[in-house]
């Protein structure tokens, strides 16, 4: 990110970096966020900040994948729930047995076709994996054996249960910071802010290559991609 990303706000990058970087870090709403600037004597109103993070949190993810560590070529697949208007959506998810995020992906189903979707996009950033873990669903087998079969790939299956675990305990961390934000109003809203929270994830697990090395917290990485 530069400088010019932020020509034209009318408050200063630091303003709107820390309010974007709370409401992906904390379980907090938008109205949360407005209540703590105010307490700063900072004046902006809650729909500023979502204005913000539907702005900025892109442009932090085109920096961040360029800045991400190589992860392992044992992944582990999951995916789990989101309510968004009252409609349960699907987070798919996947972190190797480090537990670095791999990708993830929301979708309205979760079938052959959404799982699929993933797999593409999670291969695309991160290269093809040796091994793959599972739960017993049929769609997500069905999706990796129909990407071997078309891109002669020979990506091992696997379906142990155990082997899971870290990816599901890895979704309460999503969880909890969504379940403070008191819903989401659109499909495109809840996209953009979950993929900010699981940018902050990634580096707050270190899988981020910095160039300022007294950059060592979550907050001052953060805020360091948009020098």
């Amino acid at each position: 990110m530069s400088q010019s990303n932020f020509k034209g706000s009318h408050f200063p990058k630091c303003v709107i970096l820390q309010a974007v970087y709370w409401y992906l870090r904390y379980a907090l709403s938008y109205r949360d966020i407005e209540e703590l600037l105010e307490e700063r004597g900072i004046k902006v109103d809650h729909s500023t900040v979502q204005r913000w993070v539907v702005k900025y949190t892109p442009l932090l993810e085109t920096e961040i994948r360029k800045r991400k560590k190589t992860v392992g070529s044992s992944w582990r697949m999951d995916e789990t729930y989101i309510k968004l208007k009252g409609i349960w959506h699907y987070l798919y998810r996947a972190v190797d047995k480090e537990n670095n995020t791999i990708d993830f992906l929301l979708t309205k189903k979760r079938d052959k076709k959404s799982a699929k979707r993933f797999f593409i996009k999670a291969i695309s950033n991160n290269g093809l994996p040796e091994k793959i873990n599972i739960d017993k669903s049929g769609a997500n087998l069905s999706a990796i054996q129909s990407y071997n079969e078309e891109n002669q790939t020979n990506i091992e299956i696997r379906q142990v249960k155990y082997l899971n675990n870290i990816v599901e305990q890895d979704h309460r961390a999503i969880k909890r910071i969504v379940k403070g934000m008191l819903g989401f109003k659109s499909f495109s809203s809840a996209s953009v802010t979950l993929t900010g929270i699981e940018m902050v994830r990634m580096i707050k697990k270190g899988q981020i290559e910095i160039e300022d090395k007294s950059a060592q917290s979550t907050a001052k990485i953060f805020y360091s991609l948009a020098v």
